[in-house]
């Protein structure tokens, strides 16, 4: 992985959840080891098989956690959204990453070295509980995903991904546009569809007023509709 450019961010506020259950002197330990890394649109920010050195928290901006599949088609496992941590879960399994992450638009990660991390778990039983949470949370999104992407049919997968899409990112000023825009490719690999099915379906929701596009920007035109289908499955 390609170091960045450091820039400087107050991390006892970007941190504040991790930050609380830190001593004082953790909380030094923590900032004298902690980097502030930019990525730009696209880029990686860790690739499959790399060896797991940092513990990562996205501060500013949106990632996409992935896996290459079969005959080159990704299958994005997860969306990262501030403040959220990830990175971790390999080197906490002691081998290398199962997954990819790059960045969907420009974006700020904070770098915390494993070993310090888990120097400090070490003599800090909350420390060890918060990690437990964290995981135990993905554990419980991955397993609702994985029922999702695999029993309902290409109308619900589209539904729940634009639902998932809204409660991770949000929606514009205007209350109905989400706060990501996605080319359809990675809209179908969210979805576990090829891209011909989700352009397809798109124009289907468009067409029963459910949704309106523009590029790659969608309005949730109907989101109680969006969310029955989403439900039917």
């Amino acid at each position: 992985m390609v170091k960045q450019q450091n820039v400087e961010v107050d991390i006892s506020a970007s941190l504040s959840e991790l930050w609380r259950v830190l001593t004082e002197k953790e909380r030094e330990i923590l900032r004298q080891n902690s980097t502030i890394q930019q990525f730009k649109r696209n880029e990686l920010i860790y690739c499959e098989g790399d060896e797991p050195k940092d513990m990562m928290c996205l501060l500013k901006g949106k990632v996409k956690i992935f896996k290459e599949g079969v005959g080159g088609r990704s299958q994005i496992i997860r969306m990262i959204k501030p403040i959220q941590y990830f990175a971790y879960r390999a080197s906490f399994a002691q081998e290398s990453y199962l997954t990819n992450a790059a960045a969907f638009e420009s974006s700020v990660v904070c770098m915390i070295p494993m070993a310090v991390v888990e120097e400090l778990l070490m003599g800090n039983p909350q420390l060890a509980m918060f990690f437990i949470r964290q995981l135990s949370i993905d554990l419980g999104v991955a397993d609702e995903r994985t029922v999702n992407l695999t029993q309902k049919h290409i109308r619900g997968r589209l539904a729940e991904s634009l639902l998932f899409l809204k409660d991770s990112y949000g929606l514009e000023e205007d209350g109905a546009t989400l706060s990501i825009y996605l080319a359809r490719e990675d809209l179908a690999n969210l979805s576990n569809m090829t891209t011909s099915n989700a352009i397809r379906t798109l124009s289907t929701f468009v067409s029963e007023h459910i949704i309106a596009l523009d590029g790659r920007k969608i309005k949730l035109i109907d989101e109680e509709r969006l969310r029955k289908i989403s439900k039917m499955g």
